[in-house]
């Protein structure tokens, strides 16, 4: 019984839980309170998925980099009477982005078959490496960029002049930038949201083929979860900070300097993911008001058969409101 009930693409349900932490944050576009943001959207999530017919555990929890609202590490969530899961939830990706009326905010949720998904624990930040499933089999961490940019252009069929290549604008990246530009690929920047950007790599309405950077090691999972099945990759190894949360790593007995794929992340096909815009940006629409409707558009994936859904709803605010204790 419980293998036949984690068969259950319970990718379609957890749009409903991205759908409407999407819909309860995007109340606050523009208003330039983070916290704000994030507590919509925790608390939105956390009512959905009281509604999944699952025994969830969150082992990769939101807010603890931040000191944000959080869905606590160990919470336990679902209806209770399914399979057991375990669960990592980002319910902003890009809380500034959404603060600050900018793209690219996204509500992402990854669940897993228990015991199957990578815990960083204080782990905060890893680099990553993400191509789609052509250049799967070419990317290489300890290779310079400008081999792996070449690489990825010949596996793709293209000149390294036509290559985007997704990186957040950060300082730490100046180096690894101005490299891109060396090599002759075109680097496309963006503010916030790796998850989203790792993604792209594998839609193939998108024109970015590849990206790279350090980012947040929680969103490292939630994307392998995204892309497992699929075909793509994501090569990433941790990248401590501070001295603190390298000694933190170290203490909790985790090798600082292995190099993870997708499949050591995340160590089953049975497992699901499912994402919705808050603001507009490159991978999914933000959410858009018509009157007392709104419009979402979201994405799922499930890792078994590696299909990628694109979903847009019309959602009734009123009634939606009227159904729980969450104002959209």
């Amino acid at each position: 019984m419980q293998s036949h009930l984690a068969d259950k693409n319970i990718a379609l349900d957890l749009v409903r839980v991205t759908e409407a932490a999407a819909l309860a944050s995007a109340r606050y576009v523009g208003l330039g309170d983070k916290n704000l943001v994030d507590k919509a959207a925790v608390d939105a999530m956390r009512e959905a998925f009281q509604s999944l017919h699952l025994r969830g555990t969150i082992v990769i929890g939101e807010g603890e980099k931040d000191e944000a609202p959080m869905l606590y590490t160990g919470e336990e969530v679902g209806f209770g009477d399914g399979p057991e899961f375990d669960i990592a939830v980002d319910p902003i990706d890009g809380t500034s982005c959404v603060a600050g009326g900018r793209p690219n905010g996204i509500a992402a949720v990854a669940i897993a078959l228990k015991g199957h998904m990578f815990n960083p624990s204080r782990s905060f930040y890893c680099e990553k490496m993400a191509v789609g499933p052509e250049a799967a089999n070419v990317i290489d961490l300890d290779a310079p960029i400008k081999d792996n940019v070449e690489k990825v252009a010949k596996a793709l069929g293209k000149k390294v002049g036509e290559l985007k290549v997704f990186v957040l604008d950060k300082p730490r990246h100046e180096q690894l930038i101005k490299d891109i530009h060396a090599a002759g690929a075109r680097v496309m920047v963006h503010s916030d949201g790796d998850i989203a950007g790792a993604l792209m790599t594998i839609d193939p309405t998108s024109d970015i083929d590849m990206l790279v950077g350090i980012g947040g090691t929680p969103e490292a999972v939630v994307t392998a979860c995204g892309m497992k099945g699929t075909g793509g990759q994501m090569l990433t190894r941790l990248r401590p900070k501070t001295e603190e949360e390298r000694r933190n790593i170290i203490e909790d007995g985790i090798d600082l300097d292995a190099i993870r794929s997708i499949d050591d992340l995340i160590t089953t096909d049975q497992c699901f993911f499912a994402a919705t815009g808050v603001t507009p940006g490159a991978f999914l629409d933000g959410v858009h008001y018509r009157g007392n409707y709104t419009l979402t558009s979201s994405m799922s994936s499930r890792g078994r058969t590696g299909t990628i859904r694109y979903i847009q709803a019309w959602h009734d605010r009123r009634k939606l409101s009227q159904m729980g204790n969450i104002e959209y």
